[in-house]
C-alpha cells in the first residue's frame, strides 16, 4: 500500500476529499500546536492557531501549489497566525521554552536544567517576533534556511541573517551561562 504524500493529499483536499485534509490534520496536527506553543507559551492561545491554520489550508486548498514541501507551507501559516496574534495581544510568556515532553522530567533533570532553562525562556522570549520564530523553526523543528525563508517569507540569506542577529542576542543575553 502506497502512503500519499502531503503534496498528493493536498491535491485530494482541493478536489473536496475530507479524508484526505483529516490525514494532513492526523500528521501535522501536533507540529503545528508545538510552534505555535513554543512561540506563545500559552496551550489553548497554540491550539486556537494551529486550527485557524488547518482552517486556512482547507479554505485555500484549491490555491495551493506545491512549491515547497506542505510541512513549510503549514510553518509559514502558523508563524505569520503566531507573529499577528502576538501583536494584538501583547502577550508575555510566564513559563519556560522548552520542548513539549510527553512524560516529565526526573526531580533530578528538572532541577538540573530548570535554571538553565528559565533563562533561555526569557532570552528566547526577549527577541523580536521574526528573530524568535526563525530560532524556534530552526532549533526546535529542525528546519532549514530555506524551509525558514519560506515560512517567513524572507530569502535564505534574510532567515540566516535573522539567526545570526538572534544568535548575538542570546550570546549577550546568556552570557554568565556559556561561561560555565
Amino acid at each position: 500500500m502506497c502512503v500519499p504524500s502531503d503534496e498528493a493529499l493536498m491535491a485530494a483536499v482541493a478536489g473536496g476529499d475530507l479524508a484526505a485534509f483529516g490525514e494532513l490534520i492526523a500528521r501535522h496536527q501536533r507540529s503545528a500546536w508545538n510552534v505555535a506553543y513554543r512561540f506563545l507559551g500559552n496551550a489553548a492561545d497554540a491550539e486556537d492557531v494551529a486550527q485557524e491554520a488547518f482552517f486556512r489550508i482547507l479554505d485555500s486548498a484549491d490555491r495551493y501549489r506545491p512549491t515547497a514541501t506542505f510541512r513549510t507551507y503549514l510553518y509559514r501559516i502558523v508563524a505569520r497566525l503566531c507573529v499577528d496574534f502576538s501583536r494584538r495581544q501583547r502577550l508575555r510568556r510566564h513559563g519556560p521554552l522548552h520542548d513539549v515532553p510527553d512524560n516529565e522530567p526526573s526531580p533530578e533533570d528538572a532541577a538540573v536544567t530548570g535554571e538553565r532553562a528559565a533563562a533561555v525562556a526569557r532570552a528566547i522570549d526577549s527577541l523580536p517576533p521574526a528573530q524568535r520564530m526563525a530560532v524556534i523553526l530552526r532549533y526546535y523543528e529542525g528546519l532549514g534556511y530555506r524551509e525558514i525563508a519560506v515560512a517567513l517569507d524572507t530569502t535564505a540569506k534574510g532567515a540566516e541573517r535573522l539567526l545570526a542577529r538572534a544568535r548575538t542576542a542570546l550570546e549577550d543575553r546568556l552570557g554568565q551561562f556559556l561561561e560555565e
